[in-house]
């Protein structure tokens, strides 16, 4: 397989309908929000869903979530213990960082395309690997387009969660969403991390089908089938390395404003692209 030899940049658009699309753990699990009003989605929350795509299309990943586990493993390390060549490495007192980063990168899809830090210490005294790998992948923060406006409602339970509870079985939580709000990431790939990490071609198409898809299979209580979609992706591959035009200029090629004070669909809002000369755009519409 070819190592990624042109660089790449790409946007999502996406839509959120009556769904908290990512809570924050530091204000009551509420929909984040930038100072301004703007909603945002942290890069790590789309890491793990591209991570989540690429277990259903049978990719080895790193980093899996506890609910949605392809092996036994039950933490970082015990993953890492599993594999023989880097458990031999790990345990060495003399082991090579640079054979364990290798190995990794080929075994473990996310490993070569967002990087990883290896940090685990032996019992036996003066053994352990601390590596850290930079990823040619990188994603930035989702915002939305339009402040959002976020709707609470209290809800009970009907039923005590143990015999014996003094409370009763009307104790009241909260529950949050946005309303409606379109949201942009961007993102772009690195040749010259690409090299490092073994990052192919075939790895970037697997990457831009997980974001095309990139709600599937992720339904939850907070985000019920069909209240997340991803609406549009913009995929700019250039001619060279280090690419004709900087990912900012690229990034800003994408306009998007909406076409009334108050947008309530992806229909009430305008998206055009500002051509650059010699750097075409694939527009794909997401399923």
């Amino acid at each position: 397989m070819a190592i990624l030899d042109h660089k790449i940049d790409f946007a999502v658009v996406l839509t959120v309908s009556k769904a908290n699309p990512n809570g924050d753990p530091l204000n009551g699990n509420r929909p984040r929000q930038n100072y301004d009003g703007h909603g945002e989605i942290s890069d790590v929350a789309i890491k793990r869903k591209i991570r989540n795509r690429l277990l259903d299309m049978g990719e080895s990943v790193f980093v899996q979530s506890n609910d949605k586990r392809s092996d036994d493993f039950r933490s970082l390390k015990e993953r890492v213990e599993g594999k023989e060549e880097l458990n031999n490495i790990m345990k060495s007192k003399n082991g090579s960082n640079e054979e364990f980063a290798q190995i990794a990168c080929k075994e473990w899809i996310d490993v070569r395309s967002f990087g990883q830090v290896f940090a685990f210490k032996e019992k036996s005294k003066g053994s352990g690997v601390s590596v850290g790998i930079r990823g040619p992948v990188s994603v930035r923060t989702a915002t939305s387009i339009d402040p959002i406006d976020i709707t609470s409602m209290q809800i009970t339970k009907s039923v005590n969660s143990e015999s014996g509870e003094k409370k009763g079985s009307d104790t009241m939580g909260m529950k949050h969403r946005v309303d409606f709000g379109v949201y942009v990431f961007y993102g772009s790939i690195n040749t010259q991390l690409a090299e490092k990490t073994g990052f192919t071609n075939e790895d970037a198409e697997k990457i831009k089908q997980a974001l095309i898809t990139l709600f599937a299979n992720d339904a939850s209580s907070a985000r019920p089938d069909g209240s997340m979609e991803t609406n549009k992706i913009f995929w700019w591959e250039h001619n060279s390395k280090l690419g004709q035009y900087s990912s900012a200029k690229v990034h800003r090629s994408l306009e998007i404003t909406s076409r009334t004070e108050e947008p309530k669909k992806f229909a009430d809002y305008n998206i055009s692209i500002c051509e650059l000369d010699g750097l075409k755009v694939e527009e794909i519409n997401g399923l």
